[in-house]
């Protein structure tokens, strides 16, 4: 039976980019929509508002969730927010905003996950389909909502989708025709209570498919391997590091395509452009994606060649006097910090510090104290980073990002490299990742081109 929610009561929790997507794909499908939003003012309300939609700001009143047919949540709202949770106990059917829109979708969905890794690894997919042929949109947790694609769906559309713990927690029957998993580590326990939770969350990208779907798994993770094993779709597999007989390997120069005595070429490794050896595997699992959907081995090069990064991932964005200025704003865990760190050799002087969202930050003790001069310490973690990293480098603390900047500048000379890699989230200073990068770029050119 299709998904119908006409003439019913539908309240969407969150009015950020998703939640604005939702209510307007439910008011187009004849809904009667409420978006519920705890800021008291949000842009967009008139504008919501002209197209039929009640606006309710300022908090979450339970009565609009327990009266609804249906709760749609933002993946920023979280489940067990006492509104939500009285909708359920009433019996409202709760799903959020991706399970919504891909009930509607006509094409097929590519979803990405990982710990780290999922926009790069989205946005190079997108970009390997389109350069082969496909009808291609790329969105979900970065661009546009999956609710904004639905209008422009076909059959012959391919979705590719980032998808985060948020967003797939509140899943139900939501149904990759490919699913990749990048990596797994502690993340988000400041909104999941465990680390088993989290996976769990991530787990569920593989829940609906079947013998006829593909799980791109990474072979070098266990915990991957281990999260991957209840899935019932066909697996391939890619691994940087371990000897694999099938799936996506290195060998001589070139990423490759392992299956049973053949092996096909797929791109060179010398046309990836992107800072730091780790991003080669998310690389790969996009080469594996276009392997699996049919791409040709010279257009998916194509496209790796044109593909200099995301900004603010391993983002090289100045240099003076023989130092290096590099933006890894989105690496806001630990594991992604440490990947980041690791694609250094010597000079190093890393930024670290925000809201503290969990990990063991003494995990990055080895890594600094074999290539780095010193840690600059920012925002509400200062203390823990502290704590975490005496003994293995000194630990600078800076007021603002721009002293910080200014601090590890002077500390990196006359050669090293000045990293932004925060291991947190980044509320506490700024409004999200992107606003910290751009306020570092903006600090770095003025020292670029400040006069001697």
């Amino acid at each position: 039976m299709a998904f119908d929610v006409d003439g019913k009561r539908v309240t969407v929790a969150g009015a950020a980019r998703s939640g604005l997507a939702a209510a307007k794909l439910l008011v187009d499908r004849g809904a009667h929509v409420t978006l519920s939003e705890t800021r008291a003012e949000v842009p967009e309300a008139a504008g919501l508002r002209a197209a039929g939609v009640t606006v309710e700001l300022g908090g979450h009143k339970t009565e609009t969730f327990t009266s609804a047919d249906l709760v749609v949540l933002s993946p920023g709202v979280p489940p067990d927010q006492p509104a939500v949770r009285a909708a359920r106990e009433r019996g409202v059917t709760v799903i959020g905003e991706v399970e919504l829109a891909s009930r509607w979708l006509r094409g097929r969905v590519i979803a990405i996950t990982g710990t780290k890794g999922k926009s790069t690894t989205t946005e190079l997919t997108g970009r390997i389909l389109e350069a082969a042929g496909f009808t291609v949109t790329v969105g979900g947790n970065i661009g546009s909502p999956l609710s904004a694609q639905v209008a422009e769906s076909t059959p012959e559309t391919l979705h590719v989708v980032e998808t985060s713990s948020f967003q797939l927690e509140q899943t139900d029957t939501f149904h990759p025709w490919i699913a990749v998993m990048l990596n797994f580590s502690p993340d988000h326990l400041d909104r999941h209570p465990s680390v088993a939770v989290y996976g769990e969350a991530k787990a569920r990208i593989f829940e609906n498919q079947d013998a006829g779907d593909w799980a791109v798994i990474n072979a070098d993770d266990p915990a991957v391997l281990d999260l991957a094993r209840r899935g019932r779709a066909t697996k391939r597999y890619f691994a940087r590091r371990e000897p694999i007989a099938e799936g996506t390997a290195i060998e001589d120069g070139w990423i490759v395509d392992r299956r049973g005595i053949s092996t096909g070429r797929l791109v060179p490794l010398d046309a990836i452009h992107l800072l730091g050896p780790h991003l080669v595997a998310d690389v790969m699992a996009a080469a594996t994606v276009g392997a699996i959907a049919g791409a040709a081995p010279v257009a998916m090069t194509a496209a790796v060649e044109a593909f200099d990064g995301l900004e603010h991932a391993m983002e090289l964005v100045g240099e003076r006097g023989g130092v290096r200025f590099v933006n890894d704003s989105k690496a806001t865990n630990v594991e992604s910090a440490l990947r980041s760190i690791e694609s250094f050799d010597a000079g190093l002087v890393p930024i670290i510090g925000g809201r503290f969202k969990g990990g063991d930050l003494r995990l990055l003790r080895a890594a600094l104290a074999s290539r780095a001069k010193a840690v600059v310490a920012i925002g509400e973690a200062r203390p823990l980073i502290r704590d975490a990293l005496a003994g293995a480098v000194a630990v600078h603390e800076a007021a603002s990002l721009d002293e910080a900047v200014r601090k590890a500048f002077e500390l990196a000379k006359p050669s090293g490299v000045v990293l932004l890699a925060p291991a947190c989230a980044s509320f506490d200073m700024f409004h999200d990742y992107a606003e910290r990068g751009r306020m570092f770029k903006e600090e770095v050119a003025r020292i670029v081109t400040r006069e001697p």
